[in-house]
């Protein structure tokens, strides 16, 4: 656990400037020996994160529920378990917004409503909609404040109320299924089967540094993905390479893509 590798590990300013902060902010509560975190961290974010402080004891990370997407590195002393996190000090919130079922809401109506009210992006956790309720997670500070001041997301009126973890709930997920045939399984290939798009505009979204496997930034078109993967790209959504179906007679590899919707 070396500061230094900082510059090791940091692609760009912008991310020494997130370890340099996360070191700070874990290293004062290991040194006090009281809990400390970070703020939400992208899947990217937290495996810099992670290869930083190495497998030190007392480090987790948590957004709320099993396999969040988006979560805090928590510094826990020995003191303290994971019940930490359904107490009155845990460092996150889960909030939730009831809605009229007919109405149609989306994560992009709820992200817009809660950057358009002022906070950050790294104060919000994973948002969760389902057909008449949204749950999603804020840092325990802010909490007040959104519940205060978030009345409705576009013109959706919207009810707020805090929850417990417990009582936090996982819609299920709705995806199209694809089924289609690609020259290979590279990653522009791919989306552009998933996305329906020609593979040169794929390929442009990937350069860009909008695309993600499994979490992870990838900029490389050739990059070659395998059945599992989940991609998401900037702009477009989401999308899970589902099967992996073998050759078909004219050299092409039969694939089943969900698409989220």
């Amino acid at each position: 656990m070396d500061r230094n590798n900082i510059e090791k590990i940091a692609q760009n300013q912008e991310d020494k400037l997130l370890l340099a902060k996360v070191w700070d902010k874990i290293q004062s509560g290991m040194r006090k020996n009281i809990p400390a975190n970070t703020c939400f961290l992208s899947p990217r974010q937290l495996e810099m994160t992670k290869f930083l402080f190495g497998q030190q004891e007392g480090l987790i990370s948590f957004g709320g529920y099993t396999d969040a997407e988006r979560q805090m590195l928590v510094y826990l002393p020995d003191y303290l378990d994971e019940s930490y996190f359904t107490t009155e000090d845990a460092p996150l919130v889960c909030l939730r917004a009831a809605f009229h079922e007919g109405e149609k809401l989306s994560h992009r109506d709820f992200l817009g409503a809660l950057i358009g009210s002022g906070i950050a992006r790294e104060s919000i956790g994973d948002i969760c909609v389902g057909n008449s309720s949204c749950d999603f997670f804020l840092t325990a500070e802010i909490a007040p404040y959104i519940l205060q001041n978030i009345t409705a997301a576009g013109r959706t009126n919207l009810q707020l109320k805090q929850i417990s973890l417990l009582e936090f709930q996982l819609p299920p997920e709705c995806t199209l299924p694809i089924k289609d045939t690609v020259a290979s399984l590279r990653l522009d290939c791919v989306i552009a089967s998933g996305f329906r798009m020609g593979r040169s505009t794929a390929a442009q979204y990937i350069t860009a540094g909008k695309a993600s496997v499994d979490g992870l930034l990838c900029e490389k078109p050739d990059k070659i993905v395998t059945q599992g993967c989940k991609i998401s790209v900037r702009g477009l959504g989401k999308i899970k390479l589902t099967m992996v179906n073998g050759e078909t007679k004219k050299g092409r590899i039969s694939v089943m893509i969900d698409r989220y919707v």
